[in-house]
């Protein structure tokens, strides 16, 4: 069983939805239903274009990290790692876009500690999961 990982996927979907119906509202609004920019001259600062990659973004990490937490708790990981790091890697995901890419120039503060935050989080899974199955390396 895998119940920290499990109770952990509702909140990110959660989220991820709300990510893509931000698109949705986009499209309808600018009549824009193909393509990531309603303004080719805008560049990076179209918000179609932000929104598209905050969803890109996040299907980019997330899954990953929570395949690495799946497989660890069916290798013995302690439930309190596991929703310790699914519980920062949300909050990281969330700083990322809420307070990184939709702040002006998609400059915020919390895109960096998203990013950083998020990288750490895969790699002390891996690590865990790595310590986790150690005896079987060889």
């Amino acid at each position: 069983m895998t119940p920290a990982t499990a109770a952990w996927a509702t909140p990110f979907a959660a989220y991820y939805l709300f990510l893509q119906n931000r698109i949705v509202y986009q499209r309808l609004t600018k009549k824009q239903y193909m393509g990531d920019t309603t303004d080719p001259s805008q560049g990076t600062k179209n918000p179609l274009y932000v929104l598209t990659r905050a969803q890109l973004n996040f299907i980019e990490n997330v899954p990953f990290a929570l395949v690495v937490a799946l497989i660890a708790e069916l290798n013995g990981a302690d439930r309190k790692y596991i929703n310790y790091a699914l519980g920062s890697l949300l909050a990281f995901r969330i700083s990322h876009v809420e307070l990184g890419m939709m702040r002006s120039d998609s400059l915020g503060l919390g895109r960096p500690l998203g990013f950083y935050g998020t990288q750490g989080v895969i790699a002390g899974l891996a690590g865990y999961l790595g310590w986790l199955v150690k005896d079987y390396w060889l």
